[in-house]
């Protein structure tokens, strides 16, 4: 028996109106690539202003956002989810941007996903009504916020990764000595294997640490949860292993009583390259005492890529299902050609996402303001603040223009950038995205 999806309903209403705050923020001399003469203007001001990205006064590294593929993409997830029947976190470490939450709160997202206490103290401040902590969390001073911030508000829902005793005794010890009144929803993490990241790595072990959280008051064990991203040499065989043996610790745990009393029993697990089957393995779950609350947690979807996510995204396997869109461009200029088959555009590695392959040119903007293919130019190299770009024979790139690269990896894409233009197709900028990292 599967939980009904819950609507955030008015909750979305609450981030919206959190996330809009962020209009009032000053311009000033913060953000790079927002235009000199906007200074005296807040984001809000700017984005009315619809400029244009490329004669509107912005400078060049610039990171844009495709409204429209940003709006695909937001839709993409949320249909598939609710197809599938599925209750949706999306991992807001991709973005932290408060302004995306809220989107994807409207778009019907459960709550947002994140990974470490300040970027659940992001959220919050911005009307997040739904945090799923994917990690563990043992520091005392997150905790003793935490428990005050629970005591505040009945709304807040949190829950939290396990995966050893060891740690259930120093959240308890933690949350006894800050006098929590409410206990903290967690769940056992199963790790994804010998030499996984974090989580228990056997059933046997698994049922220790919900023993533990019994033995508590300061807990309440209400499902199991892990990442299937991090099974080792994962291919589908693996991942669909992995995920059964999830469904098994969640029928053992159940059978022996752990989730007694229980409203709804939390199974979750998804990245951005497996969720296909991940929804494949929850909707086969077996029949437990509560209703079960499939969670999906992918996170990079929101821009996805041109590169690492552009090639793993299940929607490759499952075409009718639908597809995502590459959304982010970093405009750069060509500063030097101070060879024949060399070119140097001004955006390096403090720009450009390069933890996984290098940008790839996309578009070359001429000076007149024509927009051609960047045929004949490849990204070979980085350093702080210059591409080093190989031009072949033939090819026309002047000083002066302007190169739009795509890049690989979402996370890394959003976390050089605290404020981001969303753009419309023709480059109109209808508004400034902030991140907190």
């Amino acid at each position: 028996m599967a939980a009904p999806v819950p609507s955030p309903g008015s909750t979305a209403s609450r981030a919206v109106a959190a996330a809009a705050r962020l209009a009032d923020e000053p311009v000033g001399h913060l953000f790079k690539g927002l235009p000199p003469n906007a200074a005296d203007r807040t984001l809000g001001e700017l984005a009315a202003e619809h400029r244009s990205l490329f004669t509107g006064g912005f400078t060049t590294p610039v990171l844009a956002l495709s409204a429209e593929r940003l709006e695909h993409n937001l839709t993409a997830l949320a249909d598939y989810t609710a197809r599938h029947g599925l209750a949706f976190a999306p991992h807001g470490k991709t973005s932290m941007a408060p302004q995306l939450f809220a989107r994807q709160l409207q778009h019907d997202a459960w709550g947002i996903t994140l990974a470490v206490p300040h970027q659940v103290r992001v959220a919050r401040a911005y009307g997040v009504p739904r945090v799923f902590l994917a990690n563990e969390l043992v520091d005392a001073a997150a905790l003793r916020w935490l428990a005050a911030e629970l005591d505040a508000d009945p709304d807040f829902r949190f829950v939290c990764y396990v995966d050893s005793p060891q740690g259930v005794a120093l959240m308890d010890e933690a949350l006894r000595a800050a006098g929590a009144r409410r206990p903290v929803e967690v769940v056992v993490e199963l790790g994804a294997g010998t030499g996984a990241r974090t989580g228990a790595r056997t059933r046997a072990e698994c049922a220790a640490v919900a023993e533990a959280v019994a033995a508590t008051g300061t807990l309440r064990l209400v499902g199991v949860a892990g990442y299937e991203g991090e099974v080792p040499d994962a291919d589908l065989a693996a991942v669909r292993g992995w995920l059964r043996q999830l469904a098994e610790v969640a029928a053992a745990l159940d059978a022996a009583g752990h989730f007694a009393g229980a409203e709804e029993i939390v199974v979750s697990a998804g990245g951005s390259a497996w969720f296909d089957a991940v929804a494949d393995a929850f909707a086969e779950l077996p029949e437990l005492s509560a209703p079960v609350l499939k969670l999906l947690r992918s996170g990079a979807y929101v821009s996805h890529d041109d590169g690492h996510y552009h090639r793993l995204t299940p929607f490759n396997r499952h075409p009718d299902e639908g597809a995502l869109q590459a959304a982010f461009t970093l405009w750069t200029q060509v500063v030097s050609r101070p060879e024949a088959g060399q070119a140097f555009l001004n955006a390096g590695k403090r720009d450009a996402a390069h933890d996984l392959e290098l940008p790839q040119p996309h578009a070359v903007r001429g000076t007149d303001g024509t927009v051609r293919p960047a045929t004949g130019l490849a990204v070979t190299g980085l350093n702080d603040q210059h591409a080093r770009v190989r031009v072949e024979e033939g090819t026309t790139l002047e000083v002066g223009e302007w190169v739009g690269l795509g890049m690989s990896h979402p996370c890394t894409i959003f976390d050089k950038w605290q404020a981001i233009p969303v753009v419309d197709a023709d480059g109109t900028v209808t508004d400034l995205i902030r991140t907190f990292f």
